[in-house]
């Protein structure tokens, strides 16, 4: 059976390196990095030049980087240190950002009676940068804007110097749902405000079960998890040697290749999108996606003019894993709470699937995916 994977956004496969890079640890990084012998400042030293490794590629200091377990955890790190540490009381969002931000916004609101507004977005997913001015300037409260630099469904990019820019301006702090874009765009934090910044380094071929936030310096941190000292103090837990040594790895291949890559992935996007025309002109595609200078070379959101309840399962049969997006379909407990936001008219009930592509995909997984769609639709 063939094994074609176009569900890159959801994570991707870890390279072979970072695999060496990681084996090599287990084997010479037994000590605790919290202990005090040669085993211990061996595996801290090995930690620390990990952070300075990571904190150039964003021109930071490594004092910036937390490590985490993941983006979530970094997400709700970010959030609740607003709330509870720098005296945050409201916080703007919008609908279609990833769940880490928007159920944590929900509890905060909920345990700490924050206020929590909701910008407003147009039917392509824009954000309304009008309204969120209005927003700002409709009360002195200490706010904090959170808003992804790239959609993790629809592929929206976020005019992140304008939304930066608007948030200084208005004396608001920055946080930004990074996950899809480290790894796939270089980000500068001495060009682009941003207060706080999240990754996972499975986005960008790294192992699983390991990310990092960006706390500007200057901030002081609260830990979310009690019971030590590490990451000082940000974050009780051992650290995650070997998986921390691993996301250095791919982030210097991610970075060392970068434009050679999205050159690639970007051309697979443009023929899959003049394959799947092809198919159907009535294909539309959702949010930007479609735009390739305002979406993300890397997910694609097609909206098929039908509703196929069994288009996603049938995909999986055929070996083609990709991932879902509308409410009443097969293998989705729970509809996108993106497209709700987005799409009205009947459209919504319309069979909806975000391909997403990487390096390693090949034209001929393409190729193979447009001839099934055409005997299943």
């Amino acid at each position: 059976m063939n094994a074609i994977y176009l569900d890159n956004a959801a994570t991707t496969n870890i390279y072979k390196e970072v695999i060496e890079v990681m084996q090599i640890s287990m084997t010479e990084n037994l000590g605790n990095p919290s202990s005090i012998h040669q085993f211990g400042r061996k595996a801290k030293s090995s930690v620390e030049t990990a952070r300075k490794n990571i904190a150039k590629h964003f021109n930071v200091s490594a004092a910036e980087i937390i490590f985490t377990s993941s983006g979530t955890e970094a997400d709700n790190l970010i959030l609740h240190n607003a709330v509870l540490n720098l005296g945050v009381t409201k916080i703007i969002t919008s609908k279609i950002e990833h769940h880490a931000v928007l159920h944590t916004c929900e509890f905060l609101q909920k345990s700490r009676s924050i206020t929590v507004e909701y910008v407003k977005v147009d039917a392509f997913g824009t954000i309304d940068i009008l309204h969120l001015e209005s927003l700002l300037k409709a009360s002195e409260e200490k706010t904090l804007v959170s808003l992804m630099m790239l959609n993790n469904e629809i592929g929206n990019m976020l005019p992140m110097n304008d939304i930066a820019n608007l948030c200084k301006r208005n004396d608001a702090l920055f946080h930004s749902d990074t996950v899809q874009a480290i790894g796939h765009y270089t980000i500068d934090l001495q060009k682009t405000m941003l207060d706080f910044m999240v990754a996972s380094a499975h986005k960008f071929h790294g192992p699983k079960g390991v990310g990092f936030a960006f706390f500007r310096k200057g901030f002081g941190i609260l830990p979310m998890l009690h019971g030590g000292d590490q990451e000082k103090g940000a974050r009780s837990s051992t650290e995650n040697v070997h998986a921390i040594l691993g996301m250095d790895k791919a982030l210097s291949i991610a970075y060392d290749v970068l434009q050679k890559d999205k050159d690639y992935i970007e051309s697979l996007k443009v023929y899959f999108i003049s394959e799947l025309k092809k198919i159907s002109e009535d294909i539309q595609f959702n949010g930007l996606s479609e735009d390739l200078e305002r979406s993300g070379y890397t997910i694609l959101s097609v909206r098929f003019p039908v509703k196929n309840e069994m288009l996603l399962f049938s995909l999986d049969l055929a070996g083609i894993a990709v991932s879902g997006g509308s409410a009443c379909q097969s293998g989705s407990n729970k509809g996108s709470h993106v497209l709700s936001e987005l799409l009205f008219n009947g459209e919504e009930d319309k069979t909806s699937i975000r391909f997403s592509f990487s390096k390693f995909t090949k034209k001929e997984d393409l190729d193979f995916t447009v001839l099934k769609l055409k005997e299943l639709l």
